[in-house]
C-alpha cells in the first residue's frame, strides 16, 4: 500500500476543497489523467491492476485525530471543515482505471470537493508503480536507483553550498513540490529529512506534502492550482470575469492568508489584465508554472510598478520545472528586485538515472461543460474541447 494517510498529498488542496465547501459545495467536475510517457504494451495490465488495488485501499483510509489536530493548528482552516474531513472518506465509485486501445485511463467524476483528494496521491501511485515497473523483479535495479538519485540529489546540496559560501543569502528560499512525481514515496521522506536537519534547513522553508510537514516539523505550503481556476470557467460569470471572480473568491475565503496568485491558467497576460491594483495590493505575490521565468519576473516586476507598488514588498514563487542551476540563475538575476521562492518538484524527488514519469490528472469539466487550461509553455494545456477553447482565448485575447 503505497499512500497510507489521506494527509500525503499537496496543500493546495486542502486550500481549494475548503474554499469549494464554503462556495461551491455541490458541483460536479470531471477530471481525467494523462501520461506522456510511453509504456510497453505488456506493462499496462499487471500495472492497472497494481493502481486498482492501491485505489480500493486509498477509498479505505479516513483522518485520525492526531491529523485533524495537526490540521485545525492552522488558523485559516475553520472548525467546519475540520468536521468535514471527520466524516470525509474517498467514494472508489467516483474513479475508473482502465487500459483502452494501449493506453491507460484513469477517469474521476462526481462532486469536486469529494474528486479534489484524487489527483496527487493517484499520481504519487502511479509515479511510483513506474518506478518499479522500470526496475527488476528482486529490487535490486530499484535500490541502485535510489543510490544514484542520493549521490544526485548532495550533488544538488553542493551546488547550493557554493551559493551559500559566495555571497550572503539570507533571503533565498526553497521548498519541496515532489510529491506528485516522485521516485517512491520513502524517498521523498528521506530527502525531505535530510534537507530539514542537515542541508541548509535556514533556506529549505517546507514541503508541499501535508503529512511530510506534520511528521517533520516543517511548514506546509501551497495555495492553489489550475483546477481551482478553472472551475470558475462554469460557475455562472461571465467567461472573460471567470478568473477575477476566482480570485475574489479567494480573498473572501483567507482574507489575507495563503496569498500567492497562480498566474498561467489562460496565460500571464490575460492573468496581468485581472490582476488590477486592488489584487495586487491583496496578494502577496505571484506563482509561475509556464513560460519564460525571465520575461515572467521582468513583467510581474513592471506591473507592480505600473500600480505604483514596490515589487521588493511582494514574492516571485518559481515552481515550473526547476533545477537547482535554473534557481541559482533565477535569485542571482532578481535578488533585491523582488522577494524570489522556489518550488522544486521532480528534479529533487525523481532524479535517479530513470526517465520520470510525465504525468497529470486535469479536470477537464465542471458541471457537465468543458474548462480549460492555456498555458504559457506548449504541451502544459489542456482541454478536451476544441470549440472551447478556441472561444476562451477568443474572450481571453490570446493568440
Amino acid at each position: 500500500m503505497i499512500i497510507t494517510s489521506l494527509l500525503d498529498t499537496d496543500f493546495y488542496i486542502f486550500t481549494m476543497a475548503q474554499t469549494f465547501l464554503h462556495n461551491h459545495p455541490a458541483i460536479i467536475t470531471k477530471s481525467r489523467f494523462k501520461c506522456r510517457n510511453e509504456f510497453i504494451a505488456d506493462e499496462l495490465l499487471p500495472l492497472m491492476e497494481r493502481i486498482n488495488n492501491e485505489l480500493d485501499s486509498l477509498c479505505e483510509l479516513r483522518f485520525t485525530e492526531e491529523e485533524l489536530e495537526y490540521l485545525s493548528s492552522y488558523s485559516f482552516f475553520t472548525p467546519d471543515f475540520i468536521e468535514y474531513l471527520r466524516m470525509f472518506k474517498l467514494n472508489r465509485n467516483y474513479i475508473e482505471c482502465h487500459i483502452k486501445d494501449n493506453e491507460l485511463f484513469i477517469d474521476v467524476e462526481g462532486p469536486e470537493i469529494s474528486c479534489i483528494w484524487f489527483e496527487v496521491p493517484v499520481l504519487a501511485i502511479v509515479s511510483e508503480l513506474y518506478s518499479h515497473s522500470q526496475t527488476d523483479a528482486n529490487g535490486e535495479l530499484f535500490s541502485k536507483y535510489w543510490e544514484e538519485g542520493v549521490r544526485r540529489f548532495e550533488d544538488k546540496m553542493t551546488q547550493l553550498k557554493s551559493l551559500f559560501l559566495t555571497d550572503t543569502v539570507d533571503d533565498f528560499k526553497y521548498a519541496d513540490f515532489g510529491t506528485r512525481r516522485r521516485f517512491c514515496k520513502s524517498f521523498q521522506d528521506y530527502l525531505v529529512e535530510r534537507m530539514k536537519k542537515k542541508f541548509y534547513p535556514k533556506h529549505f522553508v517546507g514541503t508541499s506534502n501535508v503529512y511530510l510537514a506534520m511528521k517533520h516539523g516543517i511548514k506546509a505550503i501551497g495555495t492553489m492550482a489550475h483546477r481551482y481556476i478553472c472551475a470558475f470557467q462554469q460557475l455562472g460569470v461571465r467567461l472573460e470575469d471567470s478568473q477575477k471572480q476566482a480570485l475574489e473568491t479567494w480573498v473572501k475565503e483567507y482574507r489575507g492568508h495563503l496569498g500567492i496568485a497562480l498566474t498561467d491558467t489562460v496565460g500571464f497576460d490575460a492573468f496581468l489584465n485581472d490582476f488590477d491594483l486592488y489584487f495586487a495590493k491583496l496578494f502577496d505575490g505571484c506563482r509561475h508554472d509556464s513560460g519564460n521565468p525571465y520575461r515572467w519576473c521582468e513583467d510581474l516586476i513592471s506591473h507592480y510598478r505600473i500600480l505604483g507598488i514596490d515589487p521588493r514588498t511582494k514574492t516571485a514563487v518559481f515552481s515550473d520545472g526547476l533545477s537547482v542551476e535554473k534557481m541559482i540563475a533565477l535569485y542571482t538575476t532578481f535578488r533585491g528586485r523582488i522577494k524570489v521562492s522556489f518550488g522544486i518538484g521532480t528534479n529533487l524527488m525523481n532524479d535517479t538515472g530513470l526517465t520520470p514519469p510525465n504525468i497529470v490528472l486535469k479536470m477537464v469539466e465542471c458541471e457537465g461543460r468543458p474548462v480549460a487550461k492555456i498555458a504559457d509553455s506548449p504541451g502544459k494545456g489542456m482541454c478536451e474541447d476544441p470549440d472551447f477553447e478556441s472561444y476562451l482565448k477568443k474572450v481571453y485575447e490570446i493568440q
